[in-house]
């Protein structure tokens, strides 16, 4: 009797060349797909056969990819454009439309999906311009289970799968989706951790100064989505049609959570099974529900598991009683969106704590033993020199154990996109051009800088950081002479830009006085898992 034909394979492209130029060989993070293994596991519940090709993490470039598609000849190929985090899914659809456009080369009867948060942010965009048969809106959970279960019949009624765009004799055409997944821990419980190559992926290098090794290493979610309303975050992009669909209003954001229960599982698995102890907690804002933070510290206190893990938070969620829990649990970093140093600024993308707070907040979480990576961004709309050096004097001030410098950029999916577009802005050619590290990285402008100024500052600032002596001495106290080395070496690294060497010419351009319709928070805690 023949084996039964396999169903679906998910791919993860890789993109870290193209993304990260040389930071991409031993600096950045080799990450697993979270939601490529979120989507396996979902599509197993429903009796679904599943394989999943990771080729960031093996190394396959695009014909080796589509060579093993060829072989596992599945029902359906779906290329997943998520990344590091939600904005990255725009930065590799670079890589991701190559992908499709060698699957098709290669195998021209093979069945592509394409779907993601850039893809569920310009469905119809990204169908007219991609080489992917189908596209999917929102999450794509329930359209890759409805697309294969079409793709088996012999006359496929793809009018009936959900969030599906394909073309209907050469036109876009659309289907309705559905409400988002309300059962995530029974339908949805966990990675599908045995379909990836475990031992592949590495923390990045500021998770392990010190000396600890990077490897074995895992990020995962234990929440979904954020109700907070920034103008230049894309993270709920995936999450609005199915918003949509179950009649939120458009001025809600969603944030769902698994059981602490179904966290633990998983948190068991990767250590019992692969020993891992470098975790990253993927949720776009985990410190934020009490109960669910304090139900995962305390499950991980109890198994008295020695993790090494980090997590997002927001200066103005950390409250009493989290931080002592946190760190005996193993949360040895904090990523804290700090943003800017200028209080209009940070007012202006929905970011109104004070600067005491900010202060006072980096303190209590060092004093309980965690170390801060502060993330900073330059260009925001408010932005101009004095409010950038600004931002940066609060940096150095502040003194974080490491620091991410971002340029703001206008993603798909966030209110600056909309706005860019409604005004004409120039936006990158390519979308690796919103990658933050790529050759043709192109910010947005601000009200009062053009583009190439953004971009200059933030790269200097970088330079400024890192090089700075109070910073290197705290580091050498803080983690030893050889992390100072690290330090010495990553600043070695200097990026290509285009925008700076005058290869890639913008007009010098201002963001316009346009007030961005930025909504009042309101979160809808969904009915899952602990209030």
């Amino acid at each position: 009797m023949a084996a039964a034909k396999l169903d679906l394979v998910l791919i993860n492209p890789c993109s870290r060349p193209q993304v990260y130029q040389s930071l991409g060989a031993q600096l950045t993070a080799v990450e697993n797909p979270v939601w490529a293994g979120l989507m396996a596991t979902f599509c197993r519940t429903k009796g679904l056969s599943v394989e999943i090709i990771d080729a960031e993490a093996e190394g396959l470039d695009h014909a080796a990819v589509a060579e093993r598609v060829r072989h596992l000849n599945p029902v359906l190929a779906a290329v997943v454009a998520y990344g590091h985090q939600p904005s990255a899914s725009t930065q590799i659809m670079t890589a991701s439309g190559q992908v499709c456009a060698e699957i098709k080369k290669t195998t021209p009867d093979q069945p592509v999906l394409l779907l993601g948060g850039h893809v569920a942010a310009l469905p119809e965009r990204t169908l007219r311009e991609e080489a992917a048969d189908f596209v999917a809106t929102g999450e794509g959970l329930f359209t890759l289970v409805g697309l294969v279960e079409a793709l088996k019949s012999p006359v496929p009624a793809l009018g009936q799968v959900p969030g599906l765009w394909f073309r209907d004799a050469g036109r876009p055409r659309v289907n309705p989706g559905k409400p988002l997944l309300g059962d995530l821990d029974g339908e949805m419980p966990g990675v599908a951790w045995d379909l990836l190559p475990m031992a592949k992926y590495r923390a990045h290098n500021w998770h392990c100064l010190g000396g600890r090794d990077r490897q074995p290493y895992a990020a995962l979610y234990t929440t979904l989505g954020c109700p907070y309303h920034c103008s230049f975050c894309c993270i709920q992009a995936p999450f609005k049609s199915g918003e949509e669909a179950a009649g939120v209003k458009k001025s809600v954001n969603t944030y769902r959570a698994w059981n602490p229960d179904k966290g633990i599982e998983q948190i068991d698995v990767l250590v019992r099974d692969y020993g891992v102890r470098n975790i990253k907690i993927a949720d776009e804002m985990f410190v934020l529900n009490r109960r669910h933070v304090l139900g995962i510290c305390d499950r991980i206190i109890a198994r008295g598991y020695d993790l090494n893990i980090w997590a997002y938070t927001r200066v103005d969620t950390i409250k009493d009683g989290m931080l002592d829990k946190l760190k005996a649990a193993g949360f040895n970093w904090l990523a804290i969106g700090i943003e800017a140093g200028a209080a209009r600024v940070r007012a202006d993308v929905d970011k109104g704590f004070g600067q005491e707070e900010v202060y006072a907040v980096i303190r209590r979480v060092r004093d309980a033993g965690i170390n801060v990576i502060g993330n900073y961004i330059f260009g925001l709309p408010e932005d101009d020199l004095d409010t950038m050096r600004s931002t940066l004097d609060m940096a150095v001030d502040l003194n974080c154990e490491f620091a991410n410098f971002y340029s703001a950029m206008a993603y798909p999916g966030s209110p600056l996109y909309a706005l860019a577009v409604r005004q004409g802005l120039p936006l990158p050619q390519n979308w690796t051009g919103y990658s933050q590290h790529s050759k043709d990285c192109l910010p947005l402008p601000t009200r009062y800088l053009p583009a190439r100024e953004v971009l200059r500052f933030r790269d200097e600032a970088f330079q400024t950081y890192y090089t700075h002596p109070r910073y290197l001495e705290m580091v050498g106290r803080r983690f030893g002479a050889e992390t100072v080395g690290h330090i010495r070496q990553m600043t070695g690294h200097r990026l290509e830009r285009d925008l700076l060497t005058g290869k890639l010419e913008v007009p010098p351009t201002l963001l316009p006085r346009e007030e961005l319709a930025v909504a009042p928070v309101q979160a809808e805690l969904l009915p899952l898992g602990q209030r």
